[in-house]
């Protein structure tokens, strides 16, 4: 049972979502889950979202945020949305595991929150409403990790267990995730009311959105991609084509993002999308350890259809559906195309700019367009010929180049042999791939050298744009195990961590070093 007294987080909720009318979602209590605990507390986000230094001893709040008692203030419900899955339609949806505690005002502007795993919803289907304690993990440490990279996410706040039993492939234990998220519509909330004919509450959903969001989506100079000033004021004057194009571009530079970190998301449904561009719903993600293009992290995608190259068109599809959905709002499907094919402008030039970021070249404007391109190609081509380690080569890179700025100062001389970067030549170790390598490098260090900023500011950018940390999968195994025995103390350093991933952490070398070989043995699937 819930308990009577109702447990305060000291904030100010306004619940804008539950206005909408319950054709959008379903009132409901979360199901209590027995003998909850505290796993991990994200107290760097409770900071900046001006929580109360007491927030977690207040009566009541580890009850709250494992839904066994009623936060003051929350309107809980779960919301509706349809969508496709693996590329087809799969109706209606909804947040099955999820339930909405509600909307509230903190330092960090507006925040939905949300209960991942608290209990069963109308929309469950044919599981359980729990989330598991090694899924759990996963999502709350790399929503954090992907936030300190600088990829937008939904955060989380908390992590909770329970002695309560789930059973997935085995028994396991039950816990769940406190998330926030400016909000968390997705794709597939439109899809949904589109597939039923319901233009009054499709349209409802598109205007608050617009009315509640535009400040997160909009962007200075954000239609500079369309050189057409004629169809600029069309898009600008449809505020529905121009919501589309907006979130157009928000995931062309997520995905930009995801590429050039080796992130893969593993199962990229149209219901897993969201309308701000966030990374949402950490399932059978992974960072890339090797760089192989074609890699697969989601053992259920048999088909490949999410892997790591396909990533970016799989977005492109899905904003296709979310178009698709809008058409009856925007009225002309000419426009509509116009707002979702400008990603094949925008997405490839900001790959373009972050990559040049991370080589440190991005200050030297004087590089066309398509020597740029060429030479990103190559360095991708060359990468995937050793299977290079993605994280471990781009901030070997950034620190070579450092190494040789502090002990040359002043000097921008760079050749393929000097002793500062014997360790980035090792890690191409094949003949053809390193033979592919000195070639590249070369044709880099020219391009470094003849720039006119100074080493040591390149190697900084470098070294601020390549982390040396990131959640890989050995490292959540490890802390997933040691939490299954009663042992959180691996999560906390992990959270440590990758909170700060460009930072050198010296005391924590090995958590940047090359993977065991039995991390390549690891299985993660949409159960994750």
């Amino acid at each position: 049972m819930h308990t009577q007294a109702k447990a305060s987080l000291g904030l100010n909720w306004i619940n804008r979502f539950a206005q909408l009318g319950e054709n959008f979602f379903t009132r409901l209590r979360p199901t209590p889950l027995p003998d909850v605990r505290w796993v991990s507390c994200n107290h760097g986000l409770a900071l900046e979202m001006g929580l109360p230094p007491d927030w977690i001893n207040r009566p009541g709040v580890l009850e709250g945020l494992s839904g066994c008692a009623q936060i003051a203030g929350s309107d809980t419900l779960a919301s509706v949305y349809s969508g496709h899955q693996f590329g087809h339609w799969a109706g209606q949806l909804g947040d099955g595991r999820a339930i909405y505690l509600g909307e509230a005002q903190t330092d960090l502007g507006n925040l939905e929150i949300q209960l991942k795993g608290a209990g069963l919803t109308p929309y469950s289907r044919s599981g359980d409403g729990r989330a598991v304690l090694r899924s759990s993990i996963r999502e709350y440490l790399c929503s954090e990790a992907m936030h300190a990279l600088g990829i937008p996410t939904t955060r989380a706040l908390c992590l909770t267990g329970s002695r309560g039993i789930v059973y997935r492939e085995e028994v396991e234990r039950a816990a769940v995730v406190t998330r926030v998220s400016p909000s968390f519509i997705r794709f597939g909330h439109f899809e949904h009311f589109a597939a039923k004919g319901d233009t009054a509450s499709l349209r409802t959903l598109a205007d608050f959105v617009i009315t509640h969001y535009t400040h997160l989506l909009e962007e200075s100079e954000e239609l500079e991609a369309f050189e057409n000033e004629a169809l600029r004021t069309q898009i600008t004057q449809n505020p529905y084509a121009l919501m589309l194009y907006r979130v157009t571009r928000k995931t062309a530079k997520l995905m930009a993002l995801w590429q050039c970190v080796g992130f893969c998301h593993g199962v990229m449904n149209t219901d897993n999308m969201s309308i701000l561009g966030l990374t949402l719903d950490y399932g059978p993600f992974q960072f890339m350890d090797a760089f192989v293009p074609d890699h697969i992290c989601n053992h259920t995608d048999q088909g490949g259809r999410y892997a790591y190259d396909q990533q970016p068109n799989v977005a492109y599809w899905n904003l296709y559906c979310l178009g698709q959905a809008l058409l009856p709002l925007i009225g002309d499907k000419d426009l509509s195309v116009e707002c979702l094919d400008i990603y094949k402008v925008l997405y490839p030039s900001f790959k373009q700019e972050i990559v040049l970021r991370k080589l440190g070249l991005s200050k030297l404007h004087s590089i066309p367009t398509d020597v740029a391109q060429e030479l990103i190609g190559k360095l991708e081509k060359v990468m995937s010929l050793q299977e290079v380690d993605f994280t471990i080569f781009w901030r070997t890179l950034s620190t070579a180049l450092s190494h040789f700025s502090e002990k040359n100062p002043g000097t921008n001389t760079l050749t393929t042999h000097s002793a500062e970067f014997k360790e980035i030549n090792a890690l191409f170790s094949n003949t053809r791939a390193q033979s592919a390598w000195h070639e590249w490098f070369a044709e880099y260090l020219k391009l470094i050298s003849s720039g006119s900023e100074d080493l040591a500011e390149i190697s900084g950018m470098m070294l601020d744009a390549n982390p040396k940390f990131v959640l890989r999968n050995h490292l959540g195994e490890a802390a997933i195990k040691s939490a299954q025995r009663g042992d959180f103390s691996e999560v906390q350093i992990l959270l440590k961590i990758l909170s700060t991933p460009f930072d050198e952490h010296p005391e924590f070398q090995s958590y940047a070093d090359t993977p065991p070989d039995w991390a390549s043995s690891i299985t993660i699937s949409c159960s994750s």
